[in-house]
């Protein structure tokens, strides 16, 4: 598998066109980039970026998503070509969204990779505590998400599982804010729980902006492998809404939480870096929201070992990887043994 790029444009008036095969990158009439276009898999646009018709046209033959967000990361529309994958995948998967059991058991797998994974980041930030108290307290919290994932057999209903899936997240987010270095808690705090539309303060603002990032590349995963972005399992179903890269972004979560927890404690974000906006609402101001997406590209080029595969890759295929899992189990293909294949959550260590 190649880890090809996604290019991100979030400089105003930014004017994108085509040519000889290479994207061209204009700002005030002056060529500033070339890209060629067989290196890229995305083009995600930030707020006011001008592309081409022809633009357009090229990156759907060939295969390049071009996404826009508005100013805040918030996704507005994807223009891409025809659709790819196998239709009989499609057919499997919305026979099998139909199917209560099994429906049920696969979402059950996303939470129960989510919560796993949070435990870990909370044990982590536990050990490394520097003040007792605040070390006590998160092996509580950790404690406290280790009888969410006990529950989780027991959920005989979606709306059950959500529940459960619910409050493992307070939890969570009770002691997301510990694990930011205690200098910094005057400013990089949540101040009540998790706020998204809008973030109520810095750290929710960054938390939304690479959750967004992450759930563009788990839409760009379902659609490589042929699955449908629309039709998930735990998350409910709505016009617009693709449920399904909603469901396998879960578990990339805390992947994004420690991401945050990194460019804050290593003061690669300050307070400076945020600006408040009429109403109360908080986002990164232009430059910071550079640096963040830097920071995240270069995130996805680092190597780890994938615990299922147990052979290294860089964590930008991670997405892919379990795309074409849920795809297995979604097919109803059979392991070595003959059992029907069921999805394994990416966990981290």
């Amino acid at each position: 598998m190649q880890l090809l790029n996604t290019l991100y444009l979030t400089t105003p008036e930014t004017y994108l066109r085509v040519e000889n095969q290479t994207l061209a990158i204009e700002q005030n009439r002056e060529l500033k980039l070339r890209v060629p276009l067989h290196h890229l898999h995305a083009v995600v646009c930030f707020g006011h970026i001008q592309v081409s018709t022809p633009l357009m046209h090229t990156l759907a033959q060939q295969g390049v998503a071009l996404v826009l967000l508005d100013d805040h990361g918030r996704f507005q529309a994807r223009l891409e070509g025809a659709t790819a994958g196998n239709v009989l995948l499609r057919r499997a998967q919305h026979q099998f969204s139909l199917d209560a059991g099994r429906t049920l058991a696969l979402a059950r797998c996303f939470v129960a990779g989510k919560v796993r994974n949070a435990r870990s980041l909370l044990l982590r930030g536990a050990r490394e505590a520097k003040a007792e108290a605040d070390g006590a307290r998160l092996t509580r919290l950790a404690q406290n998400l280790a009888a969410s994932l006990r529950a989780l057999p027991g959920c005989e209903t979606l709306d059950a599982l959500r529940g459960v899936e619910g409050e493992a997240a307070r939890e969570h987010f009770m002691g997301l804010s510990l694990l930011v270095r205690p200098e910094a808690r005057e400013h990089f705090h949540l101040q009540d729980g998790r706020s998204r539309r809008p973030p109520r303060d810095r750290l929710n603002a960054l938390l939304s902006f690479l959750y967004s990032l992450w759930m563009n590349d788990s839409r760009s995963a379902l659609e490589a492998v042929g699955l449908d972005p629309q039709v998930g399992f735990l998350h409910a179903l709505r016009p617009g809404r693709a449920a399904l890269a909603l469901d396998l972004m879960e578990e990339f979560r805390p992947v994004a939480d420690r991401m945050a927890l990194t460019l804050i404690n290593r003061q690669q974000l300050r307070a400076a870096d945020f600006v408040e906006r009429e109403g109360g609402a908080v986002t990164l101001k232009p430059d910071a929201r550079k640096a963040v997406l830097v920071a995240f590209q270069e995130r996805k080029q680092e190597t780890l070992q994938h615990p299922l595969l147990a052979q290294p890759m860089a964590l930008g295929l991670v997405p892919l990887v379990q795309a074409r899992l849920l795809a297995r189990a979604v097919r109803g293909e059979t392991d070595a043994e003959g059992r029907p294949a069921s999805y394994l959550p990416f966990l981290i260590r």
